[in-house]
């Protein structure tokens, strides 16, 4: 019998961070390996989803949409998994899910929020571009962007695992997309593979300037995942009429202080009232009630056709979760990240 047969693995929030978490800030615990009840699944995990949205739990308060995770709780996370044990009349042993069981090796379940994924030959996918990074981006760039033939879409963070998709989304629709990535490799790869028309390297000098260059029409749609400097540079450039999806401010999440330098505020919103530029923030959460099912048939077809591309970034072992996900939040990974928990 396997050492992971007898226990549950799983990290827990060790402090709330100040800052950058540190790997101080997480603690690997053995826990007793949990039984289900009536009515309950116990699931092990094979793929762990790392994400951004993660950095806002593990503050004291929280945000809106989830409930911060306090020192000692399994940190949370979506996650693939076999159903190794049913008492659900529902559910069947061998059954492959896609669940939030979190940052652990095996979770009990009532069923509720669980989907089905069948035998498919990538089911990391279902945490990435076929899940809820791909509907982020499906949803913030269709429903708010819109984006229309020949206008220019800017995507920040471009190669991470919601802009990657952004970008060829748009480019589906006709539009010019450049995108905004961290380093020489990162913008090879989005131009590349992913069919960008330009991509942009954050950390080279003046990119304010660089991006007047390659948008010498303006930008109709800029995709905010980033924030700080970024949209600093983007901000000037915005048409008449443009469209600010906000998915995210990674820049700021890690923030323990206001920003140092003048306050921007009244500019932006200067600028705002008037080019008429319409910003909205989005939480995905809301909307798999009446737009799922559709973004899962839609993009499984661009995928199986080749029209939209899916990289992933895997690292091995759920001991190698809180170094990966400090990375993550320091733009090192290259597509989406993924933790393989365990061999299926």
């Amino acid at each position: 019998m396997s050492d992971d047969t007898i226990r549950n693995r799983r990290i827990v929030l060790a402090a709330h961070p100040r800052g950058l978490p540190t790997p101080q800030d997480f603690r690997l615990e053995d826990a007793p390996m949990p039984a289900p009840a009536e009515g309950q699944i116990l699931l092990r995990t094979l793929y762990l989803s790392l994400d951004p949205y993660m950095r806002n739990l593990m503050d004291a308060v929280g945000p809106v949409y989830a409930e911060a995770v306090k020192p000692g709780e399994t940190m949370v996370g979506g996650t693939v998994s076999r159903v190794v044990a049913s008492r659900h009349p529902d559910f069947k042993p061998g059954e492959l899910v896609l669940g939030n069981a979190g940052w652990q090796t095996h979770a009990l379940s009532d069923g509720e929020g669980l989907v089905r994924l069948g035998e498919v030959e990538r089911p990391s996918l279902a945490l990435g571009g076929l899940g809820m990074p791909g509907f982020t981006a499906y949803v913030g760039l269709f429903d708010i962007g819109q984006p229309r033939a020949g206008e220019t879409v800017v995507v920040a963070a471009a190669s991470g695992a919601v802009g990657s998709v952004v970008g060829q989304l748009a480019r589906l629709r006709d539009a010019r997309v450049v995108g905004i990535a961290s380093g020489a490799d990162k913008c090879r790869q989005v131009v590349e593979e992913l069919g960008f028309d330009a991509c942009l390297d954050r950390r080279e000098p003046d990119l304010a300037g660089r991006l007047a260059a390659a948008c010498p029409d303006g930008i109709d749609v800029y995709f905010e995942n980033v924030g700080g400097e970024v949209f600093d540079a983007v901000l000037p450039l915005l048409n008449i009429g443009a469209r600010v999806p906000v998915c995210g401010v990674i820049a700021h999440y890690n923030d323990d202080a206001p920003p140092p330098g003048p306050d921007r505020l009244a500019g932006a919103m200067t600028a705002i009232l008037q080019k008429r530029i319409r910003v909205q923030g989005f939480v995905i959460l809301d909307h798999y009630a009446d737009r799922y099912e559709e973004f899962r048939r839609e993009m499984g077809q661009w995928v199986d056709e080749g029209r939209i591309r899916l990289r992933e970034d895997v690292v091995d072992g759920l001991g190698a979760a809180p170094e990966a996900f400090i990375g993550l939040l320091q733009g090192r990974n290259h597509g989406k990240l993924v933790v393989r928990v365990a061999a299926d």
